[in-house]
C-alpha cells in the first residue's frame, strides 16, 4: 500500500490543503442487517465515475465536482461502461482493463449465483469521486439515491469508493 510520502509532490500538497468535511455530530448512517446475507437484496454504489455509453459523462468543468449520479441497470455488460473519473490521483489503467475494479458487478453476479447474497437490485448507482465541495452531494443527491434504494427495498449497499 502506498504511503503519503509515496505520492507525487503536487498530490501531497493537495492532500495537506484539502478541506476535509467533518460530520462527527451526525449519526453514522448504518443499520444492522435484519436478515441473512443470502436472503438480502444488494445494490452497488461507486464513486468510480462510470456511466453507460448513452449517458453523459461526468462534468469535469463543475467547480468543486459533479455531484450528479448515473443509474446503472443490473443487466449492463460491465466492460461497456465508460470510466470518466476526473481525479489524476489514481492509476486509471486498472479500471480501463477491468471495470470490476471500480464497479464489481460481475463479482456480485457470481456471489448471487453461488447463493452468498440473495439477489442483486435491478439498478445500481455511480457517482464521481474527488468532490471537494460535497454539501450538495450530502444534502440532495445522496438523499435522492437513498430514497430510490429504499423504494427498491435494498437491504445492503456495497460501496466502492475511489
Amino acid at each position: 500500500m502506498a504511503t503519503f510520502d509515496d505520492l507525487v509532490f503536487s498530490h501531497r500538497l493537495f492532500m495537506k490543503a484539502y478541506p476535509f468535511s467533518h460530520y462527527a455530530n451526525d449519526p453514522v448512517p448504518c443499520t444492522p442487517l435484519r436478515k441473512p446475507l443470502n436472503e438480502a437484496r444488494v445494490a452497488l454504489v461507486t464513486s468510480a465515475g462510470v456511466n453507460l455509453p448513452e449517458q453523459d459523462i461526468f462534468d469535469h468543468s463543475i467547480k468543486g465536482g459533479d455531484t450528479s449520479f448515473r443509474e446503472i441497470p443490473n443487466t449492463v455488460e460491465t466492460q461497456t461502461l465508460i470510466e470518466s473519473h476526473r481525479s489524476p490521483g489514481f492509476d486509471h489503467t486498472g479500471i480501463a482493463a477491468d471495470r470490476n475494479l471500480g464497479f464489481p458487478l460481475d463479482r456480485f453476479r457470481e456471489l448471487e449465483a453461488q447463493g452468498v447474497i440473495g439477489e442483486l437490485n435491478h439498478r445500481h448507482f455511480s457517482f464521481m469521486g474527488s468532490i471537494v465541495m460535497p454539501r450538495k452531494l450530502i444534502d440532495e443527491t445522496s438523499v435522492q439515491v437513498a430514497q430510490m434504494l429504499r423504494k427498491d427495498e435494498v437491504d445492503v449497499v456495497f460501496l466502492t469508493p475511489m
